[in-house]
């Protein structure tokens, strides 16, 4: 069997779509009018309300009624039918209301094909107005008046709003449903939203702030209490959370007396109607809050209105009264959810609601359907389990069991994990003699949750030292997250009291061709409530697919839904090899959209391992990662690393010294690494194709350490020199190395030989190794150092050295086709099949690489020879090349340079020098902001040509040079489209932004990634999409061959992002201008009468 029949192309199967023409939906309000009419002998159950509680009670109850002894219809005041609340936020990422359906997709009338199939009545955009008990009858807002046996309340809440003055102003929203979504996103758009508050620090009102910060929009979070979540968490909790979130930009402001919502006339009645301009505290010294909006999300209030027009009981603080099995004070009426009031207690949470429709559906089955469901206890809900994992604005938080003991409980001992710099919390809470964990709560990191909510809340055997449990998974050193137990009665999501057996059933029933993450989550329920456990959900599904031999869906990103390796077999397999020999190509034909920083430098990999031209030509500097578009590594501070090959190690006194010199001569940092070479640290890019001149001079080559490719063979001296050695163990590592130099791979390789058994190469370290014997060498595969060090596994055995060069052809070659991105060997053999008679991966590569098994190593000795005989040195290209020299000039719009000093400071360090430590996030010279949002709108702008458009290479940035300012030009030529920011990444005030790789999102936005940290910006208004950073951008035109930028003058442009101001110091403050007669001139748009460009 051939791998290029890999089975990776997919046929898509066409359907017709009668929805196209609203004919589903007509046929599906007749089927419910007449479902009316003909079901008169069953039981009629009305559910109030279409929410997640409803909507699952319906579900239930469905499923018990075997022999459709009843029919139900729903009232649903909203336009849609059941979405998912608790996933909100999420909207965002699709702006689209499918995605959170609780069924399927929607239709154009907001319902799904679920209600017609399970025989339901959907009444949309119909609230109900009255209940009679004594008639039993409901009747909605457009006069539909329905009989009922059984009526379940399961209206839910709404936003509780805090009588302050000026709630009634444009612009105060609540945070509950789409609809409430699309109004801020549009008042946002409509009025120019820069800041908004949220008021409440709960579990809603966090949500509603990450909603804000989402809409891009500054969020401020104003709580009453002292502490966040002050129900979940205490203040070593709310310290540590608070950390996170204000690392995200977001504001949080505690203990906070809000007195109005001030107008932006500066009213403060309940009658003005003028929009929100800002929040007045009550607490003495506090300012104005200036805001454009105000979200409240300051807790819910039972929706009991309907309730208290009839004889129910009604709690005093609101809330229809229950008992045990849900039943109200009125025969043959229930409720649940959030209007539920058990035990004087309403449950906000998704997971006691399906407790409740659990308990209610079974109890209607049994004694209104007459259904013997043989169950042991009457079916009874008596309260819930109140534990919770969420990720909060990107932050695990989760509380479990007896979190917070009252104060006069003794029987308390505590253990403390707080870890400030790495923004973690753990608190777990025992008893006093340490044999029972009572509870706890997590902040930061809580990969453990599931152990130590089951100990807390089912009971288990604790280690002899409990400490050992408070320690969380970072600081333990483990890699992955907590291992998930194979017990089919382990409880996965909490919400829906899904096991881990429920989950292995549904993927067995949907089969390998049909479970997908979502058909799982839809099927088992599992992962709909909260969404916690999805994690855990995807492990499981990876696990039993792979039990029934299949895999997980791996796309590469959202522009190809294709892995790294299906990508390849699609290039490498196509008959037309030209119709994929670019980016371009290949995002035509096999993917969509404008691409980005993950899926350019694996497509960048995949062309150089099949067609291996210069990657810095044809625009294939475009899709380099940061480190091989300067064909060097990228350091602190935004210089760059030189590593020369130096194969086995061997090298020459000649090349010795002008290794020296040119270190010496460009003040650069040298330093020997682990795998004999020699570093050299600190070259700004533009001396680089100098420095690689010089180098080259004396035959150094470039050592591809900036490259996912071979970077060492290392050697001990073996039998040339040393007493032990039995082969050449030098000669054959250069051999290797010089063979394989060049090749790109999923991620880097590293290999060595040693002369003897005593392995002092340490060969069974690397990804492939060999040991000298007596008859020649054992060739060792798929090993690696590293944070999981993992011991290669022996190929063959002493066998000569040009057979060693055929099957590490072979090998390499299988693993650069069929490896994932970024994806070492060690870890890709451990996922290779075993052999045809047991043995492990290790055994399937030695039949396809020694046995030709798949018949392909015909293909893998041709494509390996093709690389070697087309290896080129990609620094000796640059040298001899004044095109591609030129690709390193440090400003496209002059000869000048700032050098790597003026951008931060190079401290002494043993003789050499260094750059200066980065300050932590948050400190000075760290997230930098400018003093507004538009800091330069008053400013009087020129258009000032900075270049030829062809001076700008397409689909990347090029920085220019502004007076003592650097922009960063973008060339977005896939796109037909200019940007212009700022150079600096205003995360740790490195110039590097125009070497970042420039691409576009799912909703069509342009962003750009800094080549540090990967952060994400969008080019058009410089806001960060993953963060509450931004850059300054300007306006850009092409006029004929010239690139204008609209500019304020050189003066106003460098006291905000002037080099010299903005120079990582050590130990220097901001530069503060406040209250000076520069920024007077600045905010008041000075007219400059000379404008010049350097």
């Amino acid at each position: 069997m051939k791998a290029s029949a890999l089975s990776l192309l997919f046929i898509a199967q066409l359907a017709a779509d009668v929805d196209s023409f609203g004919i589903k939906s007509l046929f599906t309000r007749n089927t419910q009018l007449r479902a009316t009419n003909d079901d008169s002998d069953k039981k009629r159950v009305v559910v109030i309300g279409n929410g997640m509680v409803g909507q699952r009670f319906m579900e239930n109850l469905i499923d018990l009624d075997a022999d459709k002894k009843c029919v139900i219809s729903t009232f649903c005041e909203e336009p849609r039918a059941a979405y998912n609340r608790v996933k909100l936020t999420s909207y965002f990422e699709t702006r689209d209301p499918s995605a959170l359906s609780m069924t399927s997709e929607f239709d154009d009338t907001g319902r799904t094909p679920w209600y017609e199939e399970n025989n339901v009545e959907l009444l949309l955009n119909d609230k109900v107005v009255s209940v009679d008990t004594k008639s039993k009858t409901v009747t909605g807002a457009s006069g539909k008046t329905i009989d009922y046996d059984v009526a379940v309340f399961a209206t839910g809440s709404y936003p509780f709003v805090p009588p302050i003055p000026g709630k009634q102003r444009p612009g105060v929203f609540v945070y509950r449903t789409i609809e409430d979504l699309e109004a801020m996103l549009a008042y946002v758009k409509e009025n120019n939203v820069k800041s908004a508050a949220v008021i409440g620090g709960g579990l809603l009102g966090l949500e509603a702030a990450k909603a804000v910060a989402d809409m891009k929009v500054e969020s401020h979070i104003i709580e009453f209490a002292p502490i966040l979540m002050c129900r979940q968490i205490d203040q070593g909790g709310h310290d540590a959370l608070v950390g996170k979130i204000e690392e995200m930009g977001l504001k949080v402001h505690c203990g906070a007396r809000t007195e109005s919502f001030v107008g932006d006339n500066g009213s403060t009645d309940m009658d003005d109607m003028s929009p929100v301009s800002a929040l007045r505290f009550s607490n003495e010294g506090w300012d104005d809050l200036d805001v454009q909006m105000v979200v409240v999300s300051a807790g819910i209030k039972p929706r009991d209105e309907l309730a208290r027009d009839t004889d129910i009981t009604v709690g005093e603080r609101g809330g229809i009264v229950v008992d045990e099995q849900l039943k109200t004070s009125v025969d043959g009426t229930y409720a649940i959810g959030e209007i539920a009031l058990y035990n004087n207690f309403i449950y906000g949470l998704i997971a006691p609601g399906y407790d409740m429709a659990g308990v209610c559906s079974k109890i209607v089955a049994q004694e209104h359907l007459g259904y013997n469901l043989d169950l042991e206890d009457t079916p009874a809900f008596t309260g819930a389990d109140l534990s919770t994992k969420l990720k909060l604005l990107g932050c695990d938080v989760a509380s479990f069991g007896e979190n917070q003991p009252p104060p006069d409980d003794v029987d308390v001992s505590n253990l403390v994990w707080n870890d400030p710099i790495g923004g973690i919390y753990r608190k777990l809470i025992f008893n006093k003699a340490g044999t029972r964990l009572r509870g706890g709560i997590l902040v930061g990191d809580a990969n453990d949750y599931s152990k130590l909510h089951k100990l807390a809340v089912q009971g288990g055997e604790l280690p002899e030292n409990p400490a050992m449990l408070l320690a969380p998974s970072s600081a333990r050193g483990d890699v992955e997250e907590e291992e998930l137990s194979e017990d089919p009665n382990t409880q996965i999501c909490s919400c829906n009291d899904v096991t881990r057996g429920d989950i292995a059933d549904t993927i067995k029933e949907l089969g390998v061709d049909g479970a997908s993450l979502k058909e799982v989550k839809t099927c088992s329920k599992a992962g709909t409530g909260c969404g916690g456990c999805e994690p855990d959900v995807k492990m499981i599904l990876k696990q039993e697919l792979e039990k029934l031999g299949g895999s997980l869906s791996n796309h590469l990103c959202e522009h190809f839904a294709y892995s790294r390796s299906e990508l390849m077999a699609l290039v490498r397999t196509d008959a037309d090899p030209s119709s994929v020999d670019s980016f371009e190509k290949i995002l035509h034909k096999h993917g969509h959209g404008d691409g980005c920083e993950i899926c350019k430098p694996t497509v960048g990999s995949i062309l150089a391992s099949a067609f291996n031209g210069v990657i810095l030509d044809d625009g294939r500097d475009a899709l380099q990662d940061t480190n091989d578009r300067a064909l060097a590594n990228m350091q602190r501070g935004g210089s760059y690393s030189v590593v020369p090959r130096v194969p086995g190690g061997e090298i020459t006194p000649e090349q010795l010294v002008q290794m020296g010199e040119t270190a010496k001569k460009y003040n650069l940092y040298s330093k020997i690494t682990g795998a004999q070479r020699i570093d050299f640290f600190g070259a700004s890019k533009y001396q680089l194709p100098d420095i690689w001149e010089e180098l080259g001079s004396v035959g150094l080559e470039s050592g591809h350490a900036y490259g996912k490719a071979l970077r060492t063979v290392k050697s001990c001296v073996g039998s040339t020199w040393c007493r032990f050695g039995v082969q050449d163990s030098v000669g054959f590592a250069i051999r290797v190395e010089n063979r394989y130099k060049g090749v790109r791979s999923p991620h880097k390789m590293k290999s060595a030989v040693s002369g003897c058994v005593r392995e002092c190469a340490e060969a069974q370290g690397k990804d492939f190794g060999m040991i000298a014997t007596e008859n020649g060498y054992n060739l060792y595969v798929g090993g690696n150092g590293g944070v999981n060090p993992i011991h290669a596994q022996l190929l063959a055995t002493d066998i000569d050295e040009d057979t060693v060069i055929r099957y590490l052809d072979r090998y390499i070659m299988y693993y650069i086709l069929t490896a994932d991105r970024l994806e070492r060997t060690a870890p890709w053999q451990a996922k290779l099949p075993s052999g045809k008679n047991g043995g492990g991966p290790i055994e399937h590569l030695k039949e396809v690489i020694i046995e030709d098994s798949l018949g392909i190593c015909d293909e893998l000795d041709r494509r390996m020879q093709y690389l070697v005989d087309t290896y080129h040195d990609e620094w000796a290209e640059v040298v001899k090349d004044p095109a591609r020299r030129a690709k390193f000039k440090q400003f496209v719009n002059t000869d000048e340079v700032q050098t790597r000093e003026e951008m931060i400071e190079f401290i002494d360090q043993r003789g050499q020098v260094r750059p200066t430590d980065w300050a932590p996030d948050g400190q000075p010279q760290t997230n930098w902001k400018p003093d507004s949002n538009d800091v330069f709108a008053r400013s009087e702008k020129s258009w000032i040509s900075v270049g030829k458009a062809s001076d700008f290479a397409p689909n990347v940035g090029s920085a220019i040079l502004y007076g003592d300012s650097q922009l960063a030009v973008f060339n977005n030529a896939q796109r037909g489209e200019w940007y212009c920011t700022q150079n600096m990444c205003p995360h740790k005030q490195a110039f590097v932004l125009s070497q970042g790789i420039i691409g576009g999102t799912a909703d069509g936005i342009a962003k750009v990634a800094c080549p540090l940290h990967k952060k994400q910006f969008d080019l058009a208004d410089g806001k960060q999409l993953d963060g509450d950073l931004s850059l300054i951008t300007f306006d850009v035109k092409i006029e004929g061959e010239e690139v204008m930028v609209e500019l304020p003058s050189q003066e106003e442009v460098d006291a905000i992002l002037g080099t010299n101001g903005l120079r990582v110091e050590s130990g220097c403050s901001e530069l503060d201008i406040s209250g000076t007669d520069l920024e007077k001139e600045i905010l008041n748009g000075v007219r400059n009468t000379t404008v010049s460009v350097v």
